[in-house]
């Protein structure tokens, strides 16, 4: 081997090795802990958006990671790219960051400390927007 071809700036230094320690120990206690009590609430928020708007064809999810699968009629399961696209923009221009998934899907992947209150927030922004988008619910 060459001169550089094997080596690491920060691999194995005892400082960075401490920083991973505690940072899995804080995932271990806390934050997993708390993905177990508010992924639940998050997902019954959004189930409650689908029964709300029939353009939301699926909803499902692990953890707190959830995709919304957006569809331009139920029966069809035609999808709904254009409506996701312009779900996207306007949310940001609320203050919510969303990612769009595939053609036609939200992912709602909010960070492991997220609590009730910023998730209330971001199901408002979504349900607002959507009503603006189609209000007749459909």
């Amino acid at each position: 081997m060459g001169s550089g071809a094997h080596g690491s700036t920060f691999g194995g230094n005892p400082v960075s090795c401490a920083a991973a320690l505690a940072t899995l120990d804080l995932v271990e206690r806390e934050y997993l802990p708390n993905v177990g009590r508010v992924a639940p609430y998050l997902m019954a928020g959004v189930a409650r958006l689908a029964e709300r708007f029939d353009v939301i064809g699926d909803v499902r999810g692990k953890g707190l990671m959830v995709g919304i699968e957006f569809v331009k009629n139920r029966a069809s399961r035609e999808p709904h790219p254009d409506l996701v696209h312009e779900l996207v923009q306007r949310a940001f221009a609320k203050g919510l960051l969303l990612l769009s998934a595939g053609k036609s899907s939200l992912r709602l992947a909010p960070p492991l400390v997220v609590g009730t209150a910023d998730i209330d927030i971001a199901l408002r922004i979504i349900g607002e927007t959507l009503a603006e988008l189609v209000p007749s619910g459909a």
